[in-house]
């Protein structure tokens, strides 16, 4: 049985371990979210890493096998500095979803949603350098979504204009696919699925690092699927957002601790 950790700035990452516990459903898990320091987006890489290695720690002192960095923009920030720093420990992280996009598209057009941090990252440049001379590529930062979700709001008139507006430009250039480049948002995509109309495919990233982190795990060799499941969850602040997703995702066994 493999211990998984997770985190995320919030409670966004709980969209991968949804995805997590389709393929591995017979681990125990510990999820962290940094809700005391959210959201990470406008945060410089400096403190991100310094999140990082705190969090890390915490979940290596719960007996975690691998950590799945649940968050774009720690991904972009973070994940180097990490992996060097714990050569031991095998760590995943979220890809920019470019790829399958720019390969899907029949406009030619695809757009990004994503937070400022992950659109300056190394990581997601490098992608978007791989498909830019093809595709076009449009982005824009998802103004306000992290908070929508933190606060609960992932339907209704607030949450239907705000995302409304971030939608607003990738659409009136044409694109016809939208890669979600934050793990929050997939909370948020009925709302921009129904806004964006039924010729536009929206692209949730975590089934794919899911994929990747079973891939890991064989690896390294890790046995996994002789339970029982079990997870935790972690917050550094007010747990309360916490609870309400963690609601909407998993009906399992769990504890939620401040840290």
């Amino acid at each position: 049985m493999a211990t998984i950790g997770i985190f995320d700035s919030g409670c966004g990452g709980l969209s991968v371990y949804r995805e997590l516990i389709k393929v591995l459903p017979q681990e125990q898990y510990h999820y962290f979210s940094d809700n005391a320091h959210c959201p990470y987006g406008e945060k410089t890489p400096l403190y991100i890493q310094r999140r990082g290695r705190f969090i890390t720690e915490f979940l290596l002192d719960k007996g975690a096998d691998i950590i799945v960095v649940a968050c774009n923009t720690a991904t972009a920030a973070a994940i180097a500095t990490l992996r060097a720093e714990y050569p031991d420990v095998p760590f995943v992280g979220m890809e920019p979803a470019v790829k399958p996009a720019a390969l899907g598209t029949h406009t030619g057009v695809i757009g990004v949603l994503a937070t400022a941090g992950t659109l300056k990252g190394s990581k997601y440049l490098t992608t978007r350098g791989l498909y830019e001379d093809n595709v076009r590529i449009v982005e824009h930062v998802g103004q306000g979504f992290v908070e929508l979700v933190e606060a609960g709001k992932l339907d209704g008139p607030e949450t239907v204009e705000t995302v409304r507006a971030s939608l607003k430009p990738l659409l009136a250039a044409g694109a016809d696919t939208i890669v979600l480049g934050c793990t929050h948002y997939p909370f948020l995509q009925p709302v921009i699925e129904r806004l964006s109309g039924p010729d536009v495919r929206v692209i949730d990233p975590a089934p794919a690092v899911a994929r990747q982190t079973v891939h890991v795990l064989e690896q390294r060799g890790i046995v996994t699927g002789v339970g029982p499941f079990s997870v935790e969850l972690h917050a550094s602040g007010d747990p309360t957002a916490l609870r309400r997703i963690f609601a909407l995702v998993d009906a399992g066994r769990q504890t939620i601790d401040n840290e």
